[in-house]
């Protein structure tokens, strides 16, 4: 018998039924909702960084995946790339003005997870210190 496939995000625009209805929701989580561009916009609402910046802070992502993840959400237009016209030449990335209207949906995201996320991780005795970050989660997108 076949291992059954799990089902991910990208099964529910291939859906093939008659009545199906593009929904906001699920596009946008499409876009952004991985979890190394979630981190990567994370960061950037804090302030813009260099490459080498957001591989430290970036809860050990590998540099090729960071790079991917960079170039996807320049060419979506979320964040631009920034190159400093110093020798040897430094990059920096910054949310472009569509990446900063995610402002207000990860700070939903990080009520919901205050509220909902924390209290089960507390419960079930936290991470295991391999995926903790190098800050602290108090630091996540402050309002402007």
């Amino acid at each position: 018998m076949p291992a059954r496939r799990r089902r991910n995000i990208d099964d529910y625009s291939r859906a093939n039924t008659i009545d199906y209805e593009v929904c906001g929701a699920v596009e946008s989580a499409r876009k952004i909702g991985n979890r190394w561009r979630l981190i990567v916009v994370r960061y950037l609402l804090e302030r813009p960084m260099r490459f080498n910046e957001l591989l430290k802070v970036a809860c050990g992502i590998d540099p090729k995946t960071l790079s991917r993840v960079l170039k996807y959400l320049a060419g979506e237009k979320i964040i631009r790339r920034d190159v400093l016209g110093t020798q040897p030449f430094t990059v920096r990335y910054a949310l472009t003005e569509k990446g900063e209207q995610l402002r207000p949906v990860m700070q939903s995201l990080k009520a919901w997870g205050e509220a909902w996320v924390l209290p089960e991780v507390s419960a079930a005795g936290g991470y295991p210190k391999a995926t903790v970050g190098a800050r602290g989660s108090s630091a996540i997108v402050g309002s402007r």
